[in-house]
């Protein structure tokens, strides 16, 4: 103990497991951001065994992860673990964001909070989209093709950075050095920022379930809360595991078994499930850049709303206006989502093309009216 109280470090743990104090009323959605740290160190733990196989050179990198499937002891599992942890990962961070919609866990004083979160969801976005490039299987190449052209809508630097960016005139050789040395480094980096999270979570305080700032009614994570964030970290393993070993070979696109020919073109190009909603956003014009435009305010506005929408009370159960377009937003997310995996042609087009304007509509337009409309319908 006197160690403890000595160092600044077991000092700052101690505190954070152990006295730090949270509301009484917070359930298991509460144990979301403990999920979401788990899977990460499952990724970078699987990641760096499948970076000590793998050769990042057009040549041998489909051949790498292949012998790393087909003849290294386990390699099919750790590699089905890597891919489905990807997937759930992502499932557990959209959940812990609207989580924190719903209660309002955005608004003062954890605004810096959310956009910290937020830049954790952009930085995962950008290493799971390089990670996916490197098996070099036909999705991959044909992804890396499409999205990094975007950075060419720049203005006057954008063929440059392009160029930059791949290494060369086309995605080969030195665009798969690059992604491969992106995708080692990122995760660590969001190590990092995790702990920038939980910093400023801890300054501030976790939000309740009513929404209400208090310093009352709160009891120290340990012993009530540390048993929950076991089990459900228990509960989630188990789930994991079901998933990577039950349903392994459905989490791959059937193109990305193929090796990467840039002379065959797929008959449609679809991302993985977690980028398709901004995908949607992306297609939901038919000029580049003003796609890009809006694939990057889709993020902005994410980072931004929080900045200009007060409200009295924060939680979702207090206000039922906000729950009905809340609830409205995340049917309009999974619509994005199945938008993202369709073809470009009608009615998908005009679909996803609405469903962008609500998207756009509810942060920029819902969220603020409310909060002060909600002032003078309750006269407060």
């Amino acid at each position: 103990m006197r160690l403890i109280k000595n160092n600044s470090i077991f000092n700052t743990v101690y505190n954070a497991l152990f006295i730090y104090p949270v509301p009484s009323n917070i359930t298991y959605a509460w144990n979301l951001g403990v999920s979401a740290a788990v899977m990460l160190i499952i990724q970078i733990i699987t990641g760096i065994i499948l970076a000590m196989y793998y050769t990042p050179t057009s040549d041998l990198a489909f051949a790498s992860v292949r012998h790393f499937v087909m003849d290294v002891d386990y390699g099919s599992f750790i590699r089905m673990y890597h891919a489905s942890g990807s997937s759930l990962f992502f499932f557990v961070v959209y959940l812990h964001i609207f989580r924190g919609l719903y209660y309002g866990s955005f608004s003062y004083p954890r605004q810096l909070v959310w956009v910290s979160g937020v830049i954790i969801l952009l930085i995962m976005i950008i290493t799971a989209f390089v990670g996916y490039v490197l098996p070099w299987g036909q999705m991959s190449f044909w992804a890396a093709t499409v999205i990094t052209n975007l950075v060419s809508v720049l203005p006057f630097i954008g063929n440059d950075v392009l160029i930059w960016l791949w290494g060369g005139f086309s995605v080969d050789d030195a665009t798969l050095h690059r992604f491969f040395s992106l995708h080692y480094l990122l995760p660590f980096l969001l190590l990092s920022l995790v702990g920038v999270h939980v910093i400023l979570l801890h300054e501030n305080g976790s939000n309740s379930i009513l929404g209400i700032n208090h310093k009352v009614d709160l009891i120290p994570f340990n012993p009530y809360f540390i048993f929950k964030d076991i089990f459900s970290t228990l509960l989630l393993l188990f789930f994991f595991n079901f998933y990577s070993l039950k349903h392994k070979p459905s989490i791959i696109d059937a193109d990305n078994y193929i090796e990467a020919n840039p002379l065959v073109t797929p008959a449609h190009i679809v991302p993985e499930w977690y980028f398709k909603t901004f995908y949607a956003i992306l297609r939901s014009v038919p000029d580049k850049t003003g796609g890009t435009f809006l694939l990057l305010m889709s993020v902005l506005a994410l980072i931004l709303f929080p900045f200009y929408t007060k409200s009295f009370v924060n939680s979702a159960i207090f206000r039922p206006f906000y729950k009905f377009f809340f609830w409205f937003f995340i049917m309009d997310f999974i619509i994005l989502a199945w938008i993202g995996g369709k073809p470009v042609e009608e009615p998908y087009y005009t679909i996803g093309q609405y469903s962008t304007f609500y998207y756009f509509f509810y942060f920029l337009v819902i969220l603020p009216f409310l909060s002060r409309f909600e002032r003078r319908y309750y006269q407060i």
